[in-house]
């Protein structure tokens, strides 16, 4: 019977717990680099708010309300 000694194996799983925690941590670096990129892109503008005017926005029927307002006038 062949059996390893338990420390043999702790010390085993300990060497895959740090190389699994190791490659975690790359994946997070990698991850946080790529988003910090993407955000910045536009030129330091969040993506989704680009454009925006603050302040009252045109009425996105145009004109069509000012007609109907005469015509009831």
């Amino acid at each position: 019977m062949n059996k390893s000694r338990p420390t043999q194996n702790k010390q085993a799983r300990e060497r895959a717990k740090q190389q699994k925690q190791k490659e975690k941590a790359a994946r997070r670096f990698e991850a946080n680099a790529r988003k910090s990129t993407q955000s910045t892109s536009v030129g330091g503008e969040d993506p989704d708010i680009a454009g925006i005017v603050p302040g009252p926005q045109p009425s996105p029927w145009g004109d069509m309300g000012d007609e109907e307002e005469e015509k009831e006038g």
